[in-house]
C-alpha cells in the first residue's frame, strides 16, 4: 500500500481523544509495515484497556483507503460484539462500512455478499469468518484479537482465506493482552515484530491482587458488599458451569443461587456462562452494564470482551486451577475506571507449587511481557515451527528466558549467515541446507501464523 503521513495524520485528527506516546509508535510501526513490500506480522502487545482496538481501527481505515477488505477475529461473540460497538462509535469519524459476522448474526447472507462483494471495508467476526463458504475478497488486513484462545491452524486458516490466487498473502495483526509462550518465542526469532503499548490512558488506576486463603472468604465478601454500596460492581468467577461428581469444585449454576439467596440477599447478583445462548448472556451483560445487577457469577466467559469501568473488584474463586493468561486476563475486567480496584484470588489446598508461583507471580505484577515470560519458564515454549502452544521446545540444551543474550547472539549471526546467502547457496552452506530441507520443510508453512 502507499499510505502517506497526510492521509495518517487526517484520521487520528478525527478521533475524539488523544493517541498516547506508545499508540503513537505503535502506529507509526504499523503504516511502515502496511508500506513495505513484505506483509505485516506484527504482534501489538498491551495491558487491557490501553488502545489496541483503536489503532487496529486507523489500521482497517487506511487498508479501506487502499481499496482493500479488512477483517478482526475475536474468540467469542461478546468480544466481536464489543469491537464491533467500539469500531461502529468510530465508523464515521474514520469512514469505515463494518459488519458482523458471528454464528447468531441475523442477516448472515447480506454480510457473506459484502465480504465476496466489496461492499464493506471490515467483517468484525469470530469462527464464523473461517467456516465454509465464507469468501472474503481482496482481503488486505487480518486482525486477531487474544490470539491465544485460538489453535494455529484457525489462525493459519483465515490468513490462507485472504491470500489471492497469485499467492500474495494479507497484512497480520495479531492483538494481545498476554502474549502465549509460543508468540513470544517467536518474536525472539524474528518472525514477529513486535509493537508494545505501556501507557496506559490517562485516569486509570493500578488494580491491587491479593491472595484469599479459605479462612479469609468471609472478609472477601465483605470487601465485595462494601464496594456494591459505595454504588460500583463486582465479579465473581467460576472455572466450571456445573458440579461434577469427579471434580470438587464449585460451580457457577450453584453459586449463583448461593451468593443470592445466602450470602448477599440485599444484592442483585446475576448470572453468565458459556452454555447460555448468546440472546440469554447478550440480556444479563445488558443489565450489568446498565447498573441493573451489583454481581455477576460467571465462568470465564467473561476473560474477554467486557467494559464495565464501574466494576471495581473481581474475585476469582479456585484460582489455582487456572493459567497465568486467564488470570491476567480475568484481572483486566476491573481497574478499566478512575476508582481503585481489586483482584482477589481465592485459593482452595492443596494446591501444586507451580500453583503456588503462578499465583505469586499475579501478586507481584501487572506487567503483561513480564508475566508471559514467567508463564514461557513454567510452562515451557510450545513448538516454534509447529502446532503446540506451549511445552517443551526443540531445544535439547537452551533455555528461551535464561539464555536470552545467547539467543540473541545466535539471531544477530542466522540474520548475518542469510543476508549474505539469501537461498543457503554455496560449499559452505551445504550441510546446512540439506539439514533443513530435509527435516524442517513441512514445519515451515506455520512459521508466519503468529
Amino acid at each position: 500500500m502507499k499510505i502517506g503521513r497526510d492521509e495518517v495524520d487526517s484520521i487520528v485528527s478525527r478521533l475524539p481523544f488523544e493517541l498516547t506516546p506508545d499508540q503513537v509508535k505503535t502506529l507509526d510501526e504499523i503504516v511502515a509495515d502496511l508500506n513495505a513490500e513484505r506483509p505485516m506480522n506484527r504482534l501489538v502487545q498491551g495491558e487491557v484497556g490501553c488502545g489496541k482496538t483503536v489503532l487496529a481501527a486507523v489500521a482497517v481505515a487506511l487498508t479501506a483507503r487502499a481499496g482493500r477488505l479488512s477483517v478482526l477475529m475475536a474468540p467469542t461473540e461478546m468480544l466481536a460484539d464489543q469491537h464491533f460497538k467500539t469500531i461502529s462509535k468510530l465508523r464515521d469519524l474514520l469512514g469505515i462500512r463494518a459488519e458482523l459476522l458471528t454464528s447468531s448474526s441475523k442477516g448472515k447472507g447480506d454480510v457473506l455478499r459484502k465480504a465476496a462483494g466489496g461492499g464493506a471495508d471490515l467483517i468484525v467476526g469470530t469462527h464464523a469468518l473461517i467456516q465454509q463458504g465464507v469468501e472474503l475478497k481482496n482481503l488486505g488486513l487480518v486482525a486477531i484479537d487474544e490470539q491465544h484462545r485460538f489453535g494455529v491452524m484457525q489462525r493459519a486458516e483465515l490468513i490462507r482465506k485472504g491470500t489471492d490466487d497469485e499467492g500474495v498473502v494479507p497484512n497480520t495483526l495479531i492483538m494481545t493482552a498476554t502474549p502465549i509462550p509460543r508468540t513470544l518465542a517467536l518474536t525472539l526469532y524474528g518472525d514477529l515484530d513486535v509493537s508494545v503499548i505501556r501507557t496506559m490512558p490517562k485516569g486509570r488506576a493500578v488494580t491491587e491482587t491479593r491472595i484469599i486463603k479459605p479462612s479469609e472468604m468471609a472478609r472477601a465478601r465483605m470487601i465485595i458488599h462494601r464496594e456494591v454500596k459505595k454504588g460500583r460492581q463486582a465479579y465473581i468467577i467460576y472455572p466450571l458451569v456445573e458440579e461434577s461428581e469427579k471434580v470438587e469444585l464449585k460451580a457457577a449454576v450453584r453459586m449463583h443461587e448461593v451468593y443470592q439467596k445466602e450470602v448477599f440477599p440485599d444484592l442483585r447478583v446475576g448470572l453468565v456462562h458459556g452454555r447460555m445462548k448468546q440472546e440469554e448472556k447478550a440480556a444479563v451483560m445488558g443489565k450489568f452494564a446498565a447498573g441493573e445487577l451489583d454481581v455477576l457469577v460467571s465462568t470465564t466467559v467473561l476473560e474477554v470482551g467486557i467494559d464495565q469501568p464501574n466494576a471495581t473488584v473481581i474475585m476469582v474463586e479456585h484460582s489455582e486451577r487456572f493459567g497465568l493468561a486467564q488470570l491476567h486476563q480475568l484481572r483486566g475486567r476491573v481497574g478499566r475506571g478512575k476508582e481503585k480496584s481489586q483482584c482477589l484470588l481465592a485459593v482452595e489446598y492443596p494446591m501444586s507449587a507451580v500453583a503456588k508461583e503462578r499465583l505469586k507471580v499475579m501478586v507481584e505484577s501487572n506487567d503483561g511481557f513480564h508475566i508471559a515470560e514467567k508463564d514461557m519458564e513454567l510452562r515451557g515454549t510450545g513448538d516454534i515451527l509447529g502446532t503446540r502452544q506451549s511445552g517443551l521446545p526443540l531445544l535439547r540444551i537452551a533455555n528461551l528466558v535464561r539464555d536470552f543474550d545467547v539467543l540473541l547472539e545466535a539471531r544477530r549471526e542466522a540474520f548475518a549467515l542469510v543476508g549474505e546467502h539469501p537461498n543457503l547457496e554455496g560449499e559452505d552452506c551445504a550441510a546446512l541446507r540439506a539439514e533443513m530441507e530435509h527435516n524442517w520443510r513441512e514445519r515451515f508453512s506455520l512459521v508466519d501464523v503468529g
